[in-house]
């Protein structure tokens, strides 16, 4: 059985690059282009890892971590932050949350894969 991703940029390219290397890699890939829609469908099924964007409508990459990791289990899956931001003290914010790793973009697909397959339990 196929690990299960759950993308979430508002940007569609993202997501679509994302999708296309993810699924070449034979994961299952489900989108979302902002935090809310994530959280209707974290509420709903369940991901082995999730890979959101840091700054998106209603709600950003931070917050929605923050949610998730109340979800009963979500307290320990895998939360890559693929975001523009590289300062510092932006990680350190979502590594308080709950991120468990952070790519900054732009990003190359060797380089989610790599990310994907070390925090994947």
């Amino acid at each position: 059985m196929s690990r299960k991703i759950l993308t979430i940029d508002d940007s569609l390219t993202v997501r679509q690059l994302l999708n296309m290397t993810l699924s070449g890699a034979g994961y299952e890939v489900c989108e979302a282009e902002d935090g809310e829609q994530a959280l209707r469908l974290v509420l709903k099924e369940q991901f082995d890892v999730i890979i959101t964007d840091l700054n998106m409508p209603r709600i950003d990459g931070i917050n929605l971590i923050e949610k998730v990791r109340e979800i009963p289990g979500y307290r320990f899956i895998p939360i890559i932050m693929l975001t523009t931001e590289n300062h510092e003290g932006m990680k350190q914010k979502g590594k308080s949350a709950g991120a468990s790793g952070w790519i900054v973009k732009p990003f190359r697909g060797d380089q989610v894969l790599e990310v994907v397959r070390r925090v994947l339990p």
